[in-house]
């Protein structure tokens, strides 16, 4: 089910890391290399597997990864796409921690 404006606003404010472009949110990274990029990617790739959800992926720059999420079936924001974004921003706050 899409979700609304207010929903979508309410849910973007839990996660800084995330903008709004349109019908999908996205999330732009920096790491110190590709090695790390990559990791993440990887690590990303674990839990889309994981929820049967999957973002659009690209890394760019040799160390910058852009991550886009959407509900397909449903051509917007869904739940589901604000679920895994909480994940992917809770790996983020992993590599910080390191």
């Amino acid at each position: 089910m899409l979700l609304n404006e207010e929903e979508i606003a309410i849910s973007l404010g839990a996660l800084p890391d995330w903008q709004r472009d349109g019908g999908k949110i996205v999330s732009r990274r920096t790491f110190p290399g590709f090695g790390e990029a990559l990791a993440f990617v990887n690590r990303v790739g674990l839990l889309a597997e994981a929820d049967d959800h999957h973002p659009d992926i690209l890394i760019h720059d040799w160390n910058k990864v852009c991550l886009s999420l959407t509900t397909h079936s449903e051509k917007g924001l869904t739940r589901r796409d604000f679920d895994l974004a909480e994940k992917i921003s809770a790996l983020g706050r992993q590599d910080l921690d390191q």
